[in-house]
This record gives C-alpha cells, sequence and structure tokens, in this order.
C-alpha cells in the first residue's frame, strides 16, 4: 500500500492558490524583516509558479505546453530553495520560519505525488 495520493488534478487544484499564497503572505507576515529578499523571493516565486501553472499540461493550464514532471520538477527545486534560503541568506525569526514551513510542505506534497 502506498502512501502517495495527491493526483495530478488534486495538485492542479492546489497550484493557483499555493501562488495567490505565495505572492500575498509575505506582506500578511510583514516578511523583510531580516532581509529584503525574504519578502521579494516569496512573490517572484508565486509570480512564476502562476506562470508556470498556466502553460503546465493538467486539466487546469491554460496553455499546456510544459509536461507535467517538468512541474513537479520545479516545485521540487523550490522546496529544496526555500529551506536552504534562511540559511544562505541569513533569513532570521519569522524570515526563516516562513520559509522552512513552504518549502518543506513543497517537498511533501512533491514527495506525496501518485505516480501515473
Amino acid at each position: 500500500m502506498s502512501i502517495r495520493f495527491i493526483t495530478k488534478e488534486i495538485h492542479a487544484v492546489l497550484d493557483y492558490p499555493v501562488a495567490v499564497v505565495l505572492m500575498g503572505a509575505p506582506f500578511l507576515f510583514k516578511l523583510g524583516g531580516s532581509h529584503d529578499l525574504a519578502l521579494w523571493l516569496s512573490v517572484c516565486t508565486g509570480v512564476a509558479a502562476l506562470i508556470l501553472t498556466i502553460f503546465t499540461d493538467h486539466f487546469l493550464g491554460v496553455f499546456r505546453v510544459l509536461p507535467y514532471k517538468f512541474h513537479l520538477a520545479v516545485d521540487f527545486i523550490v522546496g529544496v530553495v526555500f529551506v536552504v534560503a534562511p540559511f544562505l541568506l541569513g533569513f532570521s525569526g519569522v524570515d526563516s520560519l516562513f520559509y522552512w514551513i513552504i518549502g518543506a510542505t513543497v517537498l511533501c506534497v512533491v514527495n506525496l505525488h501518485k505516480p501515473e
């Protein structure tokens, strides 16, 4: 029995709200206290995530030109970057917690993806 339960459809439904959260949450949590990039890394990643989702080949993709496996690979890279960014860029406090939580969550979602 596999614990991988996140399907391509579930992932597609999560993509748009996650992009919005990545763009808005840094302002809500007032990120950037330890480093300006703590604010803008998430906002820029959210914009990129929205664009990636629009171009991904899944049922909520608008143009469907990018393979879903490419999308998952980008998500994995984002998760890793978010986990290591606080160490590499010197984030602290809420800034580092935000990135560690979001990064770990993204990595969990990618690793719980149900193979097609």
